[in-house]
């Protein structure tokens, strides 16, 4: 099961046209979603996690949003291609999506559970209002919402955060999809509700099968959720391959960056964390190079002359780095 890919990203590329020129936020990302398996999309803001997945789903902000290139295979159909009706039998159905914040994803002046209703609606007419209500009480207490015939009737307002997202998840997961799209399902909650979050999207998997495409700039819970991981930066791939061997081995400078700034039980109480130098360049004005040269300690002449590609660093281990090429 985990060497079949369900979904195949192939050198996509999303740009967006603003006051100030055209930008890409996502240049020629290539990866691979396996079934049943969690692929971690993981990097500092602004570096195209959400927009690949907007672009993976076409919710993009239209007409400033387009795809430029490239293609995105799911059961061999190019999603890119879809005609709007087709692409929106799929979204939502068969492909999923959790966002960010819950609070703005949910809609505030309808209850949790008409919400609920209509989505599992849209794609399942014919069901009656009843059966269709059943199935929406069964799916909020599927993901452990408390006294869930109650919280049918309830706003978004009503809800504490953690119930907000777990509700969010009972939308996404109503109509069984394929994969599931998870936004930083986690950000803003208490650690506590993140850990509730995080177990309660592991068990979901395991009952259904699921494949997650999980979006976080938090490694501590790409190392625990995650199969297989896609480090970022600047909208390029910097590196990519299983958690295991990535954690293990990290390769390019920015995930060695990334690892090292992480906070650990055997450091020394009040020990300085490590940060990554300078600031992620700007889309307006990027680099000729490598675009992680201006805050590489390994920088070198080709570094400023042309970009890397990817190349093989172990068994489905990628890296973009000319240092690391060298080092062979």
């Amino acid at each position: 099961m985990s060497d079949v890919n369900i979904l195949e990203v192939k050198n996509l590329t999303t740009s967006f046209r603003t006051e100030a020129g055209k930008i890409n936020a996502v240049d020629s990302v290539s990866f691979n979603v396996k079934k049943g398996k969690t692929l971690g999309l993981v990097g500092e803001s602004g570096c195209g996690k959400s927009v690949t997945a907007l672009s993976i789903m076409r919710l993009l902000p239209r007409p400033m949003g387009t795809i430029e290139k490239g293609s995105v295979l799911f059961h061999g159909n190019d999603l890119i291609t879809l005609l709007p009706d087709d692409m929106r039998k799929i979204r939502g159905n068969r492909i999923a999506m959790i966002f960010q914040e819950p609070m703005t994803a949910l809609n505030p002046i309808q209850r949790i559970g008409k919400q609920l209703d209509e989505m599992y609606q849209l794609h399942n007419p014919d069901v009656k209002k009843e059966i269709t209500k059943q199935r929406s009480i069964e799916m909020l207490m599927k993901v452990g919402m408390p006294d869930a015939g109650k919280r049918y009737d309830e706003y978004p307002h009503q809800l504490s955060g953690g119930m907000r997202q777990r509700a969010m998840i009972a939308m996404a997961l109503i109509c069984e999809p394929e994969i599931l799209i998870a936004d930083e399902p986690t950000t803003a909650l208490d650690v506590t509700i993140q850990a509730q979050i995080l177990d309660l999207i592991k068990a979901l998997q395991k009952t259904t099968g699921m494949s997650i495409i999980f979006i976080t700039h938090d490694l501590g819970v790409i190392a625990e959720i995650c199969d297989d991981v896609v480090v970022m930066y600047a909208g390029n791939i910097a590196e990519t391959g299983p958690v295991e061997e990535l954690f293990a081995h990290p390769e390019h400078p920015y995930t060695l960056g990334l690892l090292s700034s992480i906070p650990r039980l055997e450091n020394k109480r009040k020990t300085k964390l490590r940060t990554i130098e300078g600031m992620v360049p700007s889309l307006y004005e990027l680099p000729p190079g490598c675009r992680f040269q201006n805050r590489c300690s390994f920088v070198m002449d080709i570094c400023r002359a042309k970009p890397p590609e990817l190349s093989q660093a172990g068994d489905n281990h990628l890296v973009s780095c000319y240092y690391v090429e060298q080092r062979k």
